[in-house]
């Protein structure tokens, strides 16, 4: 699988001026989160780093801790190309011991990348990652977003068709649980039933869905949101039966699924975005339960279409209607109990 970035970004370009005409307080202010999903880069005209995930996750809520997502950063220049991802996992260790005794412990569990089609020789790298950052490395993400249509396509990976249920890459993926290690899935939702089939397989090995399971609303797609919100309603159903699948409720700021907000001349507020967003958010909490959902900002992605503040506070207006029990699971504790991170006291 190819790790360079594309030539051109399929991400909505962010815009600190043009978020700046909207603005909010933070709702439930007190509500102690972990934002489970999130990623460190710095790329030509593009950096997202400890400074600004920082500034973020101050913007009125009480982020408490962060797990880091992959995306392909800070890899090594030199060495095998196997071992080059080490480079992105001892750099986002050192960014959380930078961030350890702060207000906001960001990366207090990493998800690195270890390619799978390695197959048992992935062990090894594992536990290269596992030394690399110890007490932080929880897992990893091989992104499997592959639809034969390029209008379709909207992830900077490029994954072969049908990487889930290739041999090789089960062989490797048989590495992870006896490590304790989760597997973060990235698809289209048209690939739900891979998820399903590999969910199957390996019971004992947690899988977390990312991004409610990505029901596309661009190219082939367009124009066609009801439809595809019941084909990926029964797609995820079927996987909620499977009880070592967990779900991350956001991602949904993406040009992928086929929402306008960037075009309009100021950005959205949160009450439009909980509008937008909630019929697949509350289909996830209904299907999976708030003990295998986890909200996420998916920044700085998302950010191209509102800001932290603002994301956060679309999710508590989802969230409204559920107890106090509930809504800490979907904001601390399943981030917390899946990567491992340590609650506050």
């Amino acid at each position: 699988m190819s790790r360079e970035p594309q030539p051109v970004s399929p991400h909505l370009p962010v815009r600190p001026e043009w978020l700046a005409l909207h603005a909010e307080d933070a709702l439930e202010p007190d509500l102690a989160i972990i934002d489970p999903h999130h990623h460190l880069w710095e790329r030509e005209n593009d950096r997202y780093l400890l400074e600004d995930i920082g500034a973020d996750a101050g913007s009125g809520h009480r982020i408490v801790a962060t797990a880091f997502m992959e995306c392909g950063a800070f890899y090594r220049t030199e060495g095998p190309a196997a071992m080059t991802s080490l480079g992105e996992t001892e750099y986002v260790n050192r960014v959380a011991e930078a961030a350890a005794g702060g207000p906001c412990r960001v990366a207090a569990g990493i998800v690195g990348y270890v390619s799978l089609l390695l197959g048992p020789e992935a062990g090894a790298l594992l536990d290269a990652h596992l030394q690399a950052a110890p007490g932080r490395f929880r897992g990893i993400r091989n992104s499997s977003v592959y639809h034969p249509d390029p209008a379709a396509r909207a992830s900077m990976a490029t994954p072969p068709p049908g990487l889930l249920a290739d041999v090789q890459f089960r062989r490797g993926f048989a590495c992870l649980a006896p490590r304790g290690l989760s597997f973060d899935a990235w698809m289209y939702h048209s690939q739900l039933d891979e998820a399903l089939d590999l969910a199957r397989a390996f019971p004992d090995t947690t899988i977390v869905l990312n991004h409610v399971g990505g029901p596309s609303g661009i190219g082939p797609y367009a124009g066609r949101r009801a439809e595809v919100f019941e084909a990926w309603r029964a797609a995820m159903r079927a996987l909620a039966r499977c009880p070592n699948v967990m779900v991350k409720l956001g991602g949904m700021g993406m040009r992928m699924f086929g929402f306008d907000f960037a075009t309009k001349p100021a950005p959205p507020d949160s009450q439009a975005l909980a509008d937008a967003w909630a019929p697949y958010m509350l289909e996830c909490i209904e299907a999976f339960g708030p003990e295998r959902c986890m909200f996420e900002s998916n920044f700085p992605v998302d950010k191209g279409t509102c800001s932290y503040g603002v994301i956060w506070n679309a999710f508590k207006r989802i969230a409204a209607s559920f107890g106090r029990a509930e809504k800490e699971a979907l904001f601390l504790r399943t981030a917390a109990r899946v990567y491992r991170i340590a609650l506050p006291d």
